[in-house]
């Protein structure tokens, strides 16, 4: 009996993730070591910090326990000169870039009267300009991969005014992320490479949760961040071609492959829907 697409092999391909110290990055990181993937993370938490667990060197030792090679390049994905260290890295480490991880992100949700104007920029320079720029980075190497993929964490596009209208400027930055996505996918239609989006269908139990007020209550309706490890690694061991230009959602990925049972990822039986995901009609 053959594999399913998820328990595919990623022996001898590289990964590049950004902002993969923890929570989901770090989720899909360790689903590709487990695999047998090198995988380099480019993320800023050298030291720990008081609030948030992990740095960027306890997620290498993580990937390195997991069954992968890793290598940790302290950086910020808005800054070109770090971009292009976490690209070198995977070169000279491991021969070149298969797979590319836009993880990073910010998030701000205050109403547009009261965000602050550094935290609009923030938002833009870490999810639109840190894709551009780690995207771009590792283009010349995923065009040489006979396995090349670029999976973005961002949403389908859902011209739903209740979301266009919760938080116009994050939602600006995310869209923005899918737009890149989808523009590579058409732009770069002859290179076999699979430029696609990823999304939580629930909330995910990550830091970004539990550090909100409730967190405790929020983080028990969420998911496991392995949800998310586990339909990235079954998006990346499909052929680019069958993935490119595409906006999944991360149940609908899992389903895809036959997996159905999603309680082990935790959530209790009503998970909270995350933000840019329609309810179902009727619901």
């Amino acid at each position: 009996m053959s594999s399913s697409p998820s328990e595919t092999s990623f022996t001898d391909r590289t990964v590049v993730v950004s902002g993969g110290s923890r929570g989901i990055g770090l989720a899909i990181a360790l689903a590709a070591a487990r695999r047998g993937a090198n995988v380099v993370l480019l993320a800023k938490t050298a030291e720990p910090h008081p609030k948030l667990p992990g740095t960027v060197h306890t997620a290498v030792a993580e990937v390195e326990a997991a069954g992968g090679k890793g290598a940790a390049v302290v950086g910020d994905v808005r800054k070109e000169e770090d971009v292009a260290r976490a690209v070198d890295t995977a070169v000279d480490r491991f021969g070149g870039v298969d797979i590319v991880v836009n993880n990073a992100s910010a998030i701000a949700t205050e109403p547009t009267e009261h965000l602050a104007v550094k935290k609009f920029d923030l938002m833009m320079d870490i999810n639109v300009r840190g894709t551009f720029l780690l995207t771009k980075a590792a283009l010349p190497h995923l065009r040489r991969s006979a396995s090349a993929h670029v999976l973005t964490l961002a949403p389908p596009l859902n011209m739903n005014p209740h979301w266009l209208g919760a938080h116009p400027s994050y939602t600006l930055s995310k869209y923005g992320m899918t737009l890149l996505s989808l523009g590579w996918a058409g732009e770069y239609a002859e290179a076999n490479i699979g430029f696609s989006c990823l999304w939580p269908e629930t909330y995910i139990a990550t830091s970004a949760v539990t550090n909100l007020a409730d967190g405790d209550a929020l983080a028990k309706a969420s998911r496991s961040p392995d949800i998310m490890g586990d339909a990235a690694a079954a998006i990346l061991a499909r052929p680019a071609a069958d993935v490119n230009g595409r906006c999944y959602i991360d149940s609908d990925v899992l389903a895809e492959d036959g997996v159905t049972d999603l309680s082990r990822y935790g959530g209790g039986d009503s998970p909270i829907r995350d933000i840019f995901v329609d309810a179902p009609e009727g619901s």
